[in-house]
């Protein structure tokens, strides 16, 4: 998985190729940490995004609580795979997709 971050004032936007699974879910969620401090909005960009796991659900509901406190989050670009994941777990209810 390759992460592309841009930061625009507290603004910050990561979009993620190829897969966020068990392999690569620990990188999202140590630039998570790296990065979340003084972001009042994050904004994740799936469309080049293949596939999650439930390693990759586990980061994005922890970046959704952490964003609770201090701002809001929103993922785009989702595809019909990760769409039905979202929905069948039931993430489509605690997530902002647009």
């Amino acid at each position: 998985m390759v992460i592309n971050k841009d930061i625009q004032d507290k603004v910050m936007t990561l979009k993620l190729t190829g897969r966020l699974d068990t392999t690569t879910s620990p990188d999202l969620e140590q630039e998570l940490n790296a990065s979340l401090d003084g972001i009042g909005e994050l904004n994740f960009d799936f469309s080049e995004l293949e596939y999650i796991s439930s390693a990759g659900l586990r980061v994005l509901l922890a970046a959704q609580k952490r964003m609770n406190t201090q701002g809001a989050m929103s993922i785009s670009g989702v595809n019909d795979t990760i769409a039905d994941i979202f929905e069948i777990t039931g993430f489509s209810d605690i997530l902002t997709i647009k």
